[in-house]
């Protein structure tokens, strides 16, 4: 049987889910519940907990527990890197997010900061070089308004950046395009990407980063950006707000038999 405090929260979940409560309501307060006699203080305090820890609603003094307003963000899969988006226009990844979910954005609520580092474990694998090598690093912030949705560190080879816009620490996308289209215009035409997504409790320097709830939880994306002859020229980490998001993917479904009898 479920202890009281998780039935409790269950069943405010389910209203706000539903949208019986409407974003932007405010839950009872904690003693009107406990006088209602749905529990102790400390169980009702639980119960806002387990709401704050899946982003429904958030807590502050003076304000109590409000349901959150937005919904989350549409991350688009394959869509968000269309280049016609970025080589013919100036719909970088983060903004084609925001032009899908019908949110407004601005190109500043993109912080930056390029540094050349030597490559960890995980950033030389990606681009084949020895561990330590030389590498830039170009990290930034995205913001929806003043609240952070994710971050996003891309590390490039010296070779394929040196002199470019990617290297120049003003805040904001690099230029018309952003980064790929400054790789296009160097002779570095993305050709495909391999991504991997990884779920995981946040260290407390990224909860405090990303403003996130008690036990919210973030979700780690690693891309591998190559060109059509297999050269990588980007490998990106990118870190989420699990409640920030929701992953959207639209592709073709692959039927490898039918491509293999057509190939002999």
């Amino acid at each position: 049987m479920a202890p009281k405090w998780r039935e409790l929260a269950d069943r405010f979940a389910e209203q706000i889910r539903s949208g019986e409560i409407k974003p932007g309501a405010q839950l009872p307060q904690i003693r009107d519940l406990v006088a209602a006699g749905e529990g102790s203080k400390d169980t009702v305090h639980k119960a806002y907990k387990e709401l704050e820890a899946q982003g429904l609603v958030t807590s502050s003094r003076g304000h109590g527990t409000v349901v959150r307003q937005q919904q989350p963000l549409k991350r688009l899969g394959i869509a968000r890197y269309d280049k016609a988006k970025w080589r013919d226009g100036d719909e970088v990844a983060f903004i084609a997010d925001r032009v899908a979910s019908g949110r407004s954005y601005r190109r500043n609520e993109q912080t930056q900061t390029v540094s050349r580092v030597k490559a960890s474990a995980a950033v030389a694998a990606a681009h084949g070089l020895p561990e330590g090598a030389d590498v830039y690093a170009r990290a930034r912030v995205v913001k929806e308004g003043t609240q952070p949705t994710h971050t996003l560190t891309s590390y490039y080879r010296p070779e394929h950046v040196e002199g470019t816009r990617i290297v120049d620490p003003t805040p904001g996308p690099a230029g018309r395009g952003g980064g790929f289209r400054v790789l296009y215009d160097a002779g570095y035409e993305i050709d495909h990407m391999t991504e991997e997504l990884f779920a995981r409790v946040p260290t407390a320097e990224e909860a405090q980063l990303l403003q996130l709830a008690l036990g919210e939880w973030v979700v780690e994306l690693h891309r591998t950006t190559y060109t059509a002859d297999g050269t990588v020229v980007e490998f990106a980490i990118e870190l989420h707000a699990a409640t920030r998001f929701a992953w959207s993917y639209d592709f073709k479904v692959p039927d490898s038999a039918k491509a293999e009898g057509e190939s002999k």
